[in-house]
């Protein structure tokens, strides 16, 4: 039995000299529940809400209270031409926009109808579809409101359009979420493991010394799987148009070119992490912990941003594949021209620099 102890003792002295393995194994319960606790959620809240009211009458204005005063959505702006709800849309400035006809509360006393058009983004078919189910429970319980103590039988018809996917189709939401997915995961975990390979089995060290300088070393690792993961660009854009039925409806070279950069920073982050590590197990265990964990939850590709709490919404501000996938939508779903996406290209631009500059200097070239 004491030599047992001994054995349980020593463990123990190993676990907590090991400070990394001490923080995965202790500080990753502490994360997962954190964000499966506050990221995850399928309501949606606080959803922006523009309005254009040409009628203007004491009803229009109490639905529009009534809209305003839920929680689950905000009035963010008031709209003076239609024509504008779909640069509205493009500038993702809001999430729902309601449309009320002309003469709304004259109509809904001389003929009992009046319609009210709800117009939302349907590249995301879960939030579209909880948006408008909350704009009819209001909408239904205000007719209801109306109708008290009244005789006469008054409708409210709610008119209902969807943008960019009409059909309602989910593959338009899950392409560019596991587009970014697949991209980060092969570039940034593979890379990172094939360079500690290299330490673990002690041939880095050989290459180090040979006549080519580290840093074409470092690209001669990374250009490999920067091809394989064009290649798998091209198959995932050919299944989703070809197989999906997801069509990309804006320009196919700025598609490529974001990506080809998206595809940079996550080699970059993968020689980042390289650099920091010594094993294989700890790269692997590294990649799961920052990458595929946070592009899942934090980055849109599931659950929306906006529901999330400020501090978990300022975190998925510096996880390259929001922005990537937040850019696909834009140009492969809505059909929009780079400027509606240039933000977010340049961000990709500014997290590639950094990250390629801050890997070559914690590079290690001496082992």
């Amino acid at each position: 039995m004491h030599q047992f102890l001994s054995f349980v003792q020593k463990e123990f002295y190993h676990i907590l000299r090991d400070k990394r393995t001490l923080l995965i194994l202790l500080g990753m319960p502490i994360v997962q529940i954190i964000l499966f606790g506050f990221a995850i959620s399928t309501e949606v809240r606080n959803a922006r809400l523009a309005v254009f009211d040409p009628s203007n009458d004491v009803v229009t204005q109490r639905i529009i209270n009534q809209f305003d005063a839920n929680r689950y959505f905000s009035l963010s702006m008031r709209l003076d031409n239609p024509e504008n709800i779909d640069d509205v849309f493009r500038k993702n400035k809001a999430d729902l926009v309601m449309v009320f006809e002309e003469k709304f509360n004259e109509n809904l006393l001389h003929t009992g109808k009046a319609s009210i058009q709800l117009i939302v983004d349907g590249t995301d078919p879960n939030v579209a579809t909880i948006l408008i189910g909350y704009a009819n429970n209001i909408i239904a319980s205000y007719q209801q409101e109306l109708m008290t103590g009244k005789n006469i039988p008054l409708q409210i018809i709610p008119q209902v359009r969807l943008l960019y996917n009409p059909q309602m189709k989910s593959a338009y939401n899950f392409v560019p979420g596991v587009l970014g997915l697949i991209l980060m995961l092969i570039c940034a975990m593979m890379t990172s493991i094939s360079i500690v390979r290299e330490k673990e089995r002690g041939t880095m060290e050989v290459l180090l010394v040979s006549p080519m300088k580290p840093l074409l070393i470092i690209l001669a690792k990374a250009v490999p799987y920067f091809a394989l993961s064009a290649v798998n660009l091209i198959t995932i854009l050919l299944l989703s148009v070809f197989v999906l039925g997801v069509p990309i409806a804006g320009s196919i070279f700025w598609l490529a070119v974001i990506s080809l950069v998206f595809i940079l920073v996550a080699l970059s982050l993968g020689l980042l992490i390289s650099s920091l590590v010594e094993t294989q197990v700890a790269a692997m265990l590294a990649s799961g912990m920052v990458l595929m964990m946070p592009v899942m939850i934090l980055s849109g590709m599931i659950f929306p941003i906006e529901n999330m709490p400020l501090p978990l919404q300022w975190i998925s501000s510096i996880i390259p594949a929001r922005w990537y996938i937040a850019a696909v939508k834009k140009i492969m779903i809505e059909g929009l021209s780079i400027s509606y996406a240039m933000k977010e290209l340049i961000i990709l631009l500014v997290m590639a620099f950094v990250l390629i500059t801050i890997s070559l200097k914690k590079f290690k070239h001496r082992l």
